[in-house]
């Protein structure tokens, strides 16, 4: 784990890139990563089938835009900023540890896990541009689940105390952030009732055919 600074600015403009990508990172094998994502037995992997009309009316809103604030209010969240890089199977946080900000996916890719009593969810990918935790940061300051690097990369870091600082300063930041986490609630909602639909229509083909 090796930490860094860097500007908010910067990694707005954090860019999905396709893994085939001729990157030094395409050409690291993939099959521990899909192992670790594979490897408890009883998970449930909450994998949404084709999107509903209403999966596509809350898909996130674009990151330059959901962070922007005055020039002094960028400031503080600037010179607070720090861009933390982790290699393959370095845990970013825990679940409930206490948050310890905001995060921004920059590089690589990583995977979210949750346990609800004594079941397992895998809550999916974490890609480059992907705010992260956004519960944690505005709830009540526990981590709602863990993030796992899946590959070597890294997160910027918007540590609490300037999170709050901001919000001070400019109120309509929180209120978007907030807008965002009831955004994030809905696909994560939608994206459950897409599957157990289909597990219901395999589970009803399955017994016609029995």
């Amino acid at each position: 784990m090796k930490h860094g600074s860097t500007q908010i600015r910067g990694s707005m403009r954090a860019r999905q890139e396709p893994a085939d990508k001729g990157t030094a990172n395409a050409a690291r094998p993939r099959t521990g990563c899909r192992k670790l994502a594979m490897e408890d037995r009883g998970d449930v992997t909450m994998e949404p089938e084709p999107r509903s009309g209403r999966m596509e009316a809350v898909q996130p809103r674009p990151l330059a835009k959901l962070m922007e604030c005055p020039a002094a209010t960028e400031d503080v969240l600037n010179g607070a900023a720090q861009c933390i890089e982790f290699d393959a199977g370095e845990i970013v946080f825990r679940q409930p540890d206490i948050c310890k900000g905001l995060y921004v996916v920059i590089s690589g890719q990583f995977l979210r896990k949750t346990e609800r009593l004594t079941t397992r969810l895998t809550l999916g990918p974490a890609r480059p541009g992907d705010l992260v935790e956004l519960a944690a940061a505005l709830g009540d300051g526990q981590h709602t689940y863990t993030l796992t690097a899946l590959t070597p990369g890294s997160v910027l870091l918007l540590p609490i105390d300037a999170l709050n600082l901001a919000f001070q300063d400019f109120p309509p930041l929180r209120m978007r952030l907030l807008e965002e986490l009831a955004r994030e609630v809905s696909r994560a909602y939608e994206a459950c009732c897409l599957t157990r639909t289909a597990r219901m229509r395999r589970a009803g083909a399955e017994a016609s055919l029995a």
